[in-house]
């Protein structure tokens, strides 16, 4: 079993858990190779791989927030490699383990006692810019940089003009990311299996701009004009500028993000317990 863990060099306060993985895995008699960058912040002897080219390898592990699992499922699911996800920050809405939970991950994994949720992703094109990694688990975001003025988003929904959006941005999210942007910008949740996506106006400029659930077989086409010379297209939270006056494509990726699940785990319980859905928040 060969196993690729990514991390983040700022969780000091979990080195022993972090070691304890690795003694887990040789234990298991894996071939793991932590991200070098966050062995270096382990321990200086730990087998290393660049996360630059393909990665060939049974599973990724990601060891940290929804951040962290975010950076590892771009290397991931192009590959078509299976993720587990392992809570090592605050919320870790993504992650299926807390970092407690190290001992009972690892024997899920070695003895395939898991489920794998395939989750949609999305791709994003412009036409005047180009875009070195086009794709996102969570969300696709129009939004406004260098003013203080809305900005227009002429919208079309498989070919067909759907509306003008006016205000400091759009968001195009999938069922993953329905709980994430969108959810702060008053977009509903959905159920991550739902074949939908869903637009969400941020700080929209009239009253009758409100989300819209569309099929995940939908194109969106989006063309935004703007008082400054150019706006942002944030995936997963990674911008890159593009010129006012472009247009981006947005539509379903032709792969899909392999997420290892629990057995016995359920969307309800977790916005039960990760969302505190219908609970005083205490």
């Amino acid at each position: 079993m060969k196993v690729a863990i990514f991390g983040n060099d700022y969780h000091h306060a979990h080195h022993s858990q972090v070691l304890r993985l690795r003694d887990l895995l040789e234990r298991h008699g894996a071939d793991y190779r932590f991200e070098v960058s966050f062995a270096r912040s382990v321990e200086d002897d730990l087998p290393t791989f660049s996360p630059n080219g393909a990665l060939q390898v049974d599973y990724v592990l990601s060891l940290g927030g929804d951040g962290t699992f975010l950076t590892a499922v771009m290397h991931a699911a192009t590959a078509g490699i299976p993720i587990m996800g392992i809570n090592m920050g605050h919320l870790g809405y993504l992650t299926a383990y807390g970092i407690d939970d190290v001992d009972q991950a690892v024997a899920d994994l070695t003895t395939g006692h898991f489920r794998i949720e395939d989750r949609t992703m999305l791709t994003v094109a412009c036409d005047a810019c180009s875009i070195d990694y086009p794709y996102a688990l969570n969300d696709i975001a129009i939004l406004r940089r260098d003013t203080s003025s809305t900005i227009e988003m002429l919208t079309t929904l498989r070919g067909v003009p759907l509306t003008t959006y006016k205000g400091d941005g759009l968001v195009v999210c999938t069922p993953t990311g329905s709980t994430a942007y969108n959810l702060s910008a008053g977009g509903p949740i959905l159920e991550p299996s739902a074949a939908s996506l869903v637009l969400t106006p941020v700080s929209p400029h009239t009253l009758n701009m409100r989300p819209i659930v569309v099929g995940d077989d939908s194109t969106i086409t989006i063309t935004t004009r703007s008082r400054s010379d150019s706006y942002q297209v944030s995936l997963d939270g990674e911008g890159i500028s593009c010129p006012s006056g472009s247009t981006v494509t947005i539509a379903k990726a032709p792969f899909k993000a392999r997420v290892i699940q629990r057995i016995g785990g359920s969307f309800a319980e977790v916005i039960r317990h990760k969302l505190l859905w219908g609970t005083s928040g205490r």
